[in-house]
């Protein structure tokens, strides 16, 4: 199992492929849908997603896709369950498994995500069904005495708990602790903030004794708040590789960054200086959601559904994403 586990978390972020991060839950993804003036029923979600997953030489550069759990029930047009229908297309199947940010008791308005309970036949059920990895994803703010001690050590500690599940299940979890954009904090703040988090969610990881090159790490990047100082993506991305080489083992198989919210262009830009960065002990790659689908589902929406022009909406996103990525030799650090 530990060979699967190193083996698939590998493929998860080798050159020149990125992680598609399609797990909004149906009410977030109506909420974009009405936005753009468009139905949501299961139905209508699931064609969006068939499109997506269908363009053509999607998985060159997609290495696996993280489902939401209605769609990971769901099945394609011809009848062909989308797990399996993303290994037919050489894409990993990868499954949501938190249940949601919850009000964290003792503390002031912060959160801890919740979901433990059951999981381990949860997972059990997704292997079975074709899942070969997951997602939990930690929420933590910056604002003033946040995010606090307690926040911190709760979150990690759910992320370690998860991971080990994971790994016991054959599943590979991708470990995310996301540091809200929200705030008017500087790039300092957020690199010490970060720092801190990292420390917190590796410690425990080692306590529960996670295979460390058989799961994936998806940080934020190290931004200022978006009402803080503007700050250059060359700075973001020295300020991101300096927190994560201080915290992160080089026996993690690889960092697949969330955009956080921040805009197609932005997010490629600060993953770009992250990857002209020589000498790095693990590849730096993408977990996008809404940074590669917000552009395809205006294409979609103005084009009365458009298939092709959706797709290629999408492989336009994907392939500049994916050209700023940079094939390195490895080295421990």
């Amino acid at each position: 199992m530990s060979r699967e586990l190193i083996e698939h978390a590998g493929a998860m972020v080798a050159y020149p492929k990125g992680i598609l991060a399609a797990d909004e839950s149906s009410p977030t993804l109506t909420k974009r849908f009405v936005a753009h003036g468009l139905e949501s029923t299961e139905s209508t979600r699931r064609d969006w997603r068939e499109t997506l997953f269908s363009s053509p030489g999607l998985g060159e550069y997609v290495s696996g896709v993280i489902l939401y759990d209605e769609t990971f029930h769901q099945t394609t047009a011809n009848g062909l369950s989308f797990p399996d229908f993303l290994v037919e297309h050489g894409m990993l199947p990868g499954i949501k498994v938190d249940t949601g940010a919850k009000p964290l008791a003792g503390s002031d308005g912060e959160l801890v995500t919740e979901g433990l309970d059951n999981l381990g036949p949860r997972l059990a059920d997704y292997y079975a069904r074709g899942a070969r990895f997951a997602k939990w994803r930690a929420v933590l703010q910056i604002d003033q005495a946040k995010p606090s001690a307690i926040c911190i050590r709760a979150n990690a500690h759910a992320l370690a708990r998860y991971a080990k599940l994971c790994q016991e299940s054959g599943i590979v979890p991708i470990v995310e602790p996301e540091i809200l954009m929200e705030g008017d904090h500087d790039l300092a703040t957020t690199r010490r903030v970060a720092g801190t988090v990292l420390s917190a969610v590796f410690d425990q990881l080692r306590s529960f004794e996670v295979l460390l090159p058989g799961m994936v790490l998806k940080p934020s990047m190290v931004t200022p708040g978006n009402t803080g100082p503007t700050v250059s993506a060359r700075e973001i991305g020295e300020a991101s590789v300096e927190c994560y080489r201080d915290v992160v083992p080089a026996s993690v198989a690889g960092i697949a960054l969330l955009s956080g919210g921040q805009s197609d262009d932005m997010a490629t830009a600060n993953l770009a200086a992250m990857n002209e960065i020589e000498a790095l002990p693990w590849p730096i790659t993408f977990s996008f959601g809404r940074a590669l689908q917000d552009t395809p589902m205006k294409v979609w929406a103005s084009s009365g559904q458009d298939r092709q022009r959706t797709q290629a909406s999408l492989m336009d996103r994907v392939t500049t994403t994916a050209s700023v990525l940079r094939p390195r030799h490895l080295v421990n650090v």
